[in-house]
């Protein structure tokens, strides 16, 4: 009974880790993603977050993801958007990252909140150190492109972290590394 009770932990760290640095990447997207899955009975958050599949709330949820992925492809937006983000990512990556632990692990709450908060920060971060570069390179042609990739990862680790939650992990450990790598070119060209 243990061996499948430590599966089952693995198995929703893994969803949590993913969910949680789709939210670096877009942070309404997952929260609405998790909601909708809650809603439809595909998934089942934590107490409190499952109160974020009731009908009130996917509407603001899906209003703020439709708001965010439109205005995060206008110039100027982008950047009160990715400056807001700071503090909207790691809230939304704490919230995704309890709310899918909460129910099928022994992981103290406290602990949940700071590894979900920290992977949201940590990815997002990493987004915001990209996106300047971007901007100088393409002269922000290219930001409505990168933003739309950031999207579409975003979508893709939301929907593993339900279907194949340790393909999510391993996604996002894929992302740590090409955000690193980025960083360690950037800095070794002195940019």
């Amino acid at each position: 009974m243990r061996a499948y009770a430590s599966a089952v932990d693995l198995t929703s760290v893994c969803a949590a880790l993913g969910l949680s640095a789709a939210a670096g990447l877009n942070a309404w997207l997952p929260l609405f993603g998790a909601a909708l899955a809650e809603r439809l009975d595909l998934v089942d958050l934590a107490q409190p977050f499952d109160d974020l599949s009731g009908t009130g709330a996917l509407v603001v949820l899906g209003v703020l993801t439709v708001a965010d992925f439109v205005g995060d492809k206008i110039p100027a937006v982008d950047h009160v958007l990715h400056a807001a983000g700071t503090v909207i990512a790691p809230a939304s990556g704490a919230a995704l990252f309890t709310g899918q632990t909460g129910a099928d692990t022994d992981l103290p709450t406290l602990a949940a909140v700071v590894l979900g908060g920290s992977v949201a920060a940590s990815i997002h971060a990493g987004r915001a150190t990209i996106r300047p570069v971007s901007t100088v390179g393409t002269g922000g042609i290219g930001n409505p492109i990168l933003s739309l990739v950031e999207d579409i990862g975003s979508a893709v680790l939301t929907l593993a972290a339900f279907v194949v939650p340790v393909l999510a992990a391993l996604g996002v450990i894929a992302l740590v590394v090409l955000i690193l790598s980025m960083w360690r070119r950037r800095r070794h060209r002195g940019g």
